[in-house]
């Protein structure tokens, strides 16, 4: 496999010699993938096909399992994946050399645990370099996603189990656009999407958990601008409801939806040891900063969602633009 697509607005390179993960790696791009172009990519990920241990004699240990020497990183079992990685540094690019030596654990748990195996290996493959790249370069991780509604540009959030992947895959079915499912990077006006399949119920592809498949998110845009930030939260009973947010409420809620975020759960550690590592990039994103930026900047509301089914994305997002004028119309 070699192959490169745009991810959290990095060009990254995938370089796959061993061939029994080419398929996972694939996947996890979700029908972004393009052919090389040749010219220098941004994140330069070569998964080789030797098993032997990265030389760390003479390397200073920089965490459990973690090493530096000269800027470069060693990371043995990245984030739990059974990988070994050497991530450098130099002429602008960062490049990512993965190893497969799992521990006895982590070897049971790929056989086992399947679907938490696959998801490990592109978040550490796929997913994490790009984010720590784009946050070397301002960017700022969001578990959100900026999503086309007409003209407007809603910044979608909400936190697992609301049924937002199913309203936005609705709305993208129905002729909108998205640059991703769960996590985005932003510098505070732009939303760079990152590139992974969809988990919803009765998408067709490999299973995954919680009784829900794969697929692709269809039309997917590497880019877009929000103009309004809306947080999506579900309740047990009851019809949609409607509520403005103050920036402070909302920056709030959109923090801590990143924070508890899965998807990221691995992640926070694996920049902190890179940017102790290497000397770049910031030991913690700015999410909070960032978070408040946005609620400042755009007109904020939350939309709770009840148990009855709801028309969908478009007539949810029509109540919270109609509640915003109606308060900017009142006296």
């Amino acid at each position: 496999m070699h192959a490169e697509l745009i991810q959290a607005g990095e060009r990254l390179l995938v370089d796959c010699r061993w061939a029994p993960l080419s398929r996972l790696l694939a996947e996890g791009g979700a029908r972004a993938w393009q052919p090389a172009a040749g010219s220098a990519a941004d994140v330069h990920v070569e998964v080789q096909s030797r098993h032997t241990p990265f030389d760390v004699r003479g390397w200073a240990p920089l965490t459990r399992g973690g090493y530096a020497r000269g800027g470069a990183v060693v990371l043995c079992n990245a984030c739990g994946s059974g990988f070994d990685l050497r991530l450098t540094v130099a002429a602008g690019q960062l490049t990512v050399e993965a190893r497969w030596r799992p521990p006895v654990r982590e070897h049971l748990a790929s056989r086992l645990l399947r679907s938490r195996f696959h998801l490990l290996v592109r978040a550490t493959l796929l997913q994490y370099p790009a984010l720590w790249w784009a946050g070397c370069r301002g960017r700022v991780p969001m578990h959100a996603s900026a999503v086309t509604i007409g003209p407007s540009v809603p910044l979608l959030a909400g936190p697992g189990g609301t049924g937002r992947s199913s309203l936005l895959l609705g709305a993208v079915a129905a002729g909108e656009h998205a640059c991703s499912d769960n996590l985005c990077v932003t510098d505070g006006r732009d939303v760079h999407g990152l590139v992974e399949p969809m988990r919803v119920e009765d998408g067709g592809g490999r299973r995954m958990a919680h009784g829900r498949t794969e697929c692709p998110l269809p039309g997917r845009l590497d880019t877009l601008r929000p103009n309004r930030l809306v947080l999506l939260r579900r309740e047990a009973s009851g019809r949609p409801e409607v509520h403005p947010l103050d920036p402070a409420r909302a920056a709030r809620a959109l923090a801590a939806g990143t924070y508890t975020a899965g998807e990221l759960r691995r992640y926070w550690p694996f920049a902190a040891a890179l940017a102790l590592g290497t000397g770049r990039g910031p030991a913690h994103p700015p999410i909070s900063a960032a978070a408040l930026e946005i609620a400042r900047r755009l007109p904020a509301h939350e939309i709770v969602l009840g148990d009855r089914p709801e028309e969908g994305l478009a007539a949810l997002y029509r109540l919270a633009t109609e509640a915003s004028e109606r308060a900017e119309a009142m006296p």
